[in-house]
């Protein structure tokens, strides 16, 4: 057995770039996953993926070229069957013979020949014969097979192409047309084939600018190298990424003036995916375009052209853009010229689009709304407005009185109007931001503008929140018509399907409640949206709120809180989601001290014997009901707990409210002991419970402390 390192390329024709890479680490992840499997690598394997536009490979350290035996133990039939008045039976001398081993009975009892045996053991329900051997190890011939099948058969293709082999009679079904098969172990071919190709040690190189087709792969370590030197192909998706982002700041940085390309990784991965050994050229259009907003020129430039604008030290864009070129022509101007060529008409009717769009108001626009259906069980766009401006005047006048309730009235009634604007049209990533600029040549005031721009936010993880009162009114106005509508029609999402991101709108909400500190009760705030969809909704209030904590909860654990601890807090469903970091704090705190692991189970215990009581039980108690003294020194302990609990809950202090606690651990655990809470007595029952509900209701002010106990 002989090891060496194994390459495996599959050379196609381009590939979809938005799905290269995925592709590319899935198609060297399952290889090497099957090669393990099948103990053809060691624990020092290493596994290096490759990905180019036109190439998936992979690259593993340490491959045997045949695995090791495998111990095996296999079961073969019940000893009463296989063995009659101790001789083998024939329907075990059968068995034997179908599994290649016949010999084994004439050795019986002592059937032992070289690793194959016999033994009895029990398999849990009565003895049996199991037959103890090695297995043969796989070769890397039938194990690379197998493994490059596996790796094409899960290979998350986002839509497959059938084509037609070379014999012209069969089709194969893959992600594009695949031309060439490479596997190496080391120096040497593996006769492995898949769609319709048979491997060997030669591939392509770059359409235009390769030294030699085909190129050689002599040895599989030389593979990277090889391809850079022969065929002007940088193999790896890394390290074509890694030089697209050296050449883009070096070419910013010839510009000069503090510029910088651009930062969009999505844009980068899609670039390093069309290229294959880039070449960044600088180019440039006309001043004039700048006029125009520059996300609307950064758009065009990025979505249709994969360009990369260059933004001044102020983080404006100038009049150069930076292009990653696939070749790498002695003298560069034509390509400079014809991209330059390609991006003007782009930009010019970017400016066309601008430059209309402001001959009307976006108040002219609004009747236009009514046209355009939004859902054919919520109406028209018109009629959403109409929903949000209602939920924002309500979030308005509580946030900030009539001022503020008028400015989101009137932010929400003109948010949605870019939606019938020519630049909204032509770019929808738009909607918000050119509202914006149109509220402002409109003469409405920044305020507005700034909330119109921003009523969208966050419109994804990470993103910022809107900047002003009246920006964050109207984007929780939008987001909670969103919600409290959909849920009110029973459109919910379902596993990872959620067509109108109600999942990021809950968020959304979330964050805004919580990072803005605002005092707005959560269940009282999607009660007062459900009105404004009269007779369209049915009231979902209590499913949409169980839907938020669950996004609070997730998000929460996400940040390194315990799910216990998660759940303490949310399980009282507090109303100012402001106050959820503050209690969890509290309770992380709580959980630290000794004492919180006794406090919780009794909490527990008292919650379940509260359950199971009969009729309501008041949480008061009658001092001279309280007979033993176990119950009298926990009464005691308790008045005097509640009030530096309270006092510290009503000073803001909830780790010191719940700290408070931990004086009660020993009267606690003294009543308990000693205390019948059921007593014969009714009287004594009803005031032993009423002085349990008073526990109850002081340990649980902050969170549910019960939820703590393990």
């Amino acid at each position: 057995m002989t090891t060496e390192n194994l390459l495996v390329e599959l050379f196609v024709e381009e590939l979809p770039p938005k799905a290269l890479k995925k592709l590319g680490d899935a198609f060297a992840g399952v290889l090497f996953e099957q090669l393990k499997a099948q103990g053809l690598t060691s624990a020092a394997s290493v596994l290096t993926a490759f990905a180019s536009p036109r190439r998936l490979a992979a690259h593993v350290t340490a491959v045997a070229s045949q695995a090791a035996d495998q111990p095996q133990k296999a079961k073969l039939m019940p000893v009463a069957v296989a063995i009659k008045d101790g001789v083998p039976s024939d329907a075990f001398r059968k068995k034997l013979a179908a599994v290649g081993r016949p010999h084994l009975a004439d050795l019986w009892p002592n059937a032992v020949d070289g690793p194959d045996q016999l033994v009895v053991e029990s398999d849990g329900k009565a003895d049996a014969v199991f037959l103890l051997g090695l297995a043969k190890g796989v070769s890397l011939q039938v194990g690379l097979q197998n493994a490059l099948d596996e790796a094409l058969a899960k290979l998350p293709i986002p839509k497959v192409m059938t084509y037609q082999l070379a014999n012209g009679w069969s089709d194969v079904k893959f992600v594009r047309p695949a031309h060439q098969l490479v596997a190496l172990h080391g120096a040497h071919v593996v006769p492995v084939a898949a769609l319709g190709l048979t491997a060997g040690n030669a591939t392509h190189g770059h359409r235009f600018e390769a030294a030699v087709d085909p190129v050689v792969i002599t040895h599989a370590d030389a593979y990277a190298e090889t391809l850079k030197r022969d065929g002007a192909v940088i193999a790896s998706f890394a390290e074509r990424r890694a030089e697209i982002v050296r050449q883009l700041a070096a070419a910013a940085a010839q510009v000069g003036g503090g510029c910088r390309p651009i930062d969009d990784d999505a844009l980068l991965d899609e670039v390093t995916a069309l290229v294959e050994r880039p070449n960044v050229l600088t180019c440039q259009f006309e001043t004039e375009f700048l006029d125009v907003p520059q996300e609307c020129l950064i758009l065009t430039m990025k979505a249709n052209q994969k360009y990369f604008p260059l933004l001044d030290a102020q983080g404006k864009l100038t009049h150069q853009f930076l292009v990653v070129s696939n070749i790498s022509p002695a003298d560069a101007s034509a390509v400079i010229q014809g991209n330059e060529r390609v991006v003007r008409p782009r930009l010019a009717d970017a400016k066309f689009f601008f430059d209309q769009d402001r001959k009307k108001t976006l108040e002219s626009r609004v009747p236009g709304l009514a046209k355009v259906v939004y859902h054919n069980k919520l109406g028209t766009q018109g009629e959403r407005m109409e929903r949000v401006c209602a939920i924002a005047e309500t979030i308005g006048v509580q946030l900030g009185g009539p001022d503020l309730a008028a400015k989101a009235l009137l932010a929400a009634r003109l948010a949605k109007a870019d939606l019938l604007t020519d630049m909204v049209g032509e770019f929808p990533e738009l909607q918000g931001i050119m509202g914006g600029y149109y509220a402002r040549h409109d003469g409405l005031g920044d305020e507005v503008a700034t909330a119109i721009e921003d009523h969208y936010r966050p419109r994804f993880a990470g993103d910022e929140l809107p900047r002003n009162a009246v920006g964050v009114v109207v984007a929780l106005a939008d987001k909670l018509e969103t919600l409290v509508g959909m849920f009110g029609i029973g459109n919910l999402p379902t596993g990872d399907k959620d067509p109108f991101a109600l999942r990021r709108h809950a968020l959304g909400v979330i964050r805004m409640l919580v990072e803005k500190n605002l005092p707005l009760q959560l269940d009282a705030l999607l009660r007062g949206a459900a009105p404004a969809f009269g007779d369209k909704i049915t009231d979902a209030s209590a499913a949409l709120g169980d839907f938020i904590y669950d996004r609070l909860a997730g998000g929460l654990r996400e940040q390194g809180a315990s799910a216990q601890e998660v759940d303490a807090v949310l399980a009282l469903r507090p109303q100012r989601l402001a106050d959820v970091a503050q209690r969890l704090a509290a309770v992380k705190a709580f959980a630290a001290l000794p004492e919180a692991p006794a406090l919780a189970a009794a909490n527990k215990r008292v919650g379940n014997i509260l359950k199971k009581a009969e009729g309501e039980v008041t949480a008061s108690v009658n001092e001279a009901l309280l007979t033993e003294a176990a119950e009298k020194a926990l009464n005691d302990t308790l008045k005097t707990v509640v009030l530096q609990a309270n006092a510290a809950f009503e000073a803001g202090d909830l780790t010191a409210s719940l700290q408070a606690l931990a004086a009660l651990k020993a009267p606690v655990d003294a009543f308990f002991d000693s205390v019948m809470v059921n007593a014969d007595d009714p009287a004594l029952k009803a005031n032993r419970l009423g002085l349990l509900a008073t526990l109850h209701a002081a340990m649980n002010r902050v969170a549910d402390l019960s939820r703590l106990a393990t």
